[in-house]
């Protein structure tokens, strides 16, 4: 019996994080959708494979995922996927290349290179930060930074930075798997092929690290649903929570995404 959507979620990070980053979001979206399974998987060189080196492509990276996933069992039911910034570009590259796997997808604050400059998809304002955390060998202090990038509810910060040092010590990402982490995300260029599932557009309009126009772009091109948080920054799910689950929830109950599994159980008939 195949599980409606939103009943079999996999969760994506983004560059250089993990499946700890998602903090306190996880029992949001649990409490939301109760009878789920919700699944964070870690890309390699991050989590539980932090001794991994990362590929350098987000096609390997997508090829790593994809058979975690299977060796998991996870997708014996289709999956819906909510994946943030790099991790929302391996989230599309595995919807074009293996779309039975997928019924639907929720991107956030993500970008590609075939359709936003390179200095939109890494704001030039940062560029001095990421170099200035490159540097930091204290990682307190690394992590506070990331945040002070990443994240607007300030009031949080310093709390939360010693959850992620804790992280960092525990299953540290080196930065060469950071770095063919840019790499991969900085190349991916994923073609006009517009994806056969129900994909959503969230971003936050506060985002310091990749531009908004970036969700614009994609928004524009395959005219696929966006919504935009007024005052998020780059890590939504941290800066509101709450916001994002609404969304989804909102975005599942809409016919369209029905239809679209209507419509592929028939093609298989």
């Amino acid at each position: 019996m195949t599980k409606a959507p939103g009943q079999n979620w996999i969760l994506l990070r983004g560059l250089a994080r993990e499946s700890g980053h998602w903090g306190d979001f996880v029992p949001l979206l649990q409490a939301a959708f109760p009878d789920a399974r919700i699944t964070l998987l870690d890309l390699p060189g991050t989590g539980r494979f932090h001794r991994e080196t990362s590929p350098s492509s987000i096609k390997a990276i997508t090829d790593s995922v994809r058979r975690h996933a299977l060796e998991q069992g996870l997708l014996q039911q289709p999956v819906t996927i909510l994946a943030l910034s790099l991790g929302a570009m391996v989230a599309w590259e595995w919807m074009r290349r293996y779309p039975e796997d997928i019924g639907g997808a929720a991107l956030m604050n993500t970008s590609f290179a075939d359709l936003s400059p390179f200095y939109q998809r890494l704001r030039r304002e940062s560029y001095r930060d990421f170099l200035a955390l490159a540097m930091t060998r204290d990682l307190y202090e690394r992590e506070l930074g990331i945040l002070q990038l990443t994240s607007n509810r300030r009031n949080r910060h310093r709390q939360i930075a010693r959850l992620w040092e804790k992280i960092q010590i525990e299953r540290p990402i080196s930065l060469n798997n950071s770095f063919r982490q840019i790499i991969a995300a900085a190349s991916y260029r994923p073609g006009d092929m517009k994806p056969e599932q129900p994909v959503l557009l969230l971003n936050g309009l506060g985002d310091r690290l990749v531009a908004p126009a970036c969700s614009e772009a994609i928004h524009k091109k395959w005219g696929l649903e966006l919504r935009r948080h007024l005052w998020a920054g780059h890590d939504l799910t941290l800066d509101d929570g709450a916001w994002v689950v609404l969304q989804l929830k909102d975005w599942l109950d809409r016919k369209s995404f029905i239809h679209h599994e209507d419509t592929k159980d028939a093609k298989k008939k």
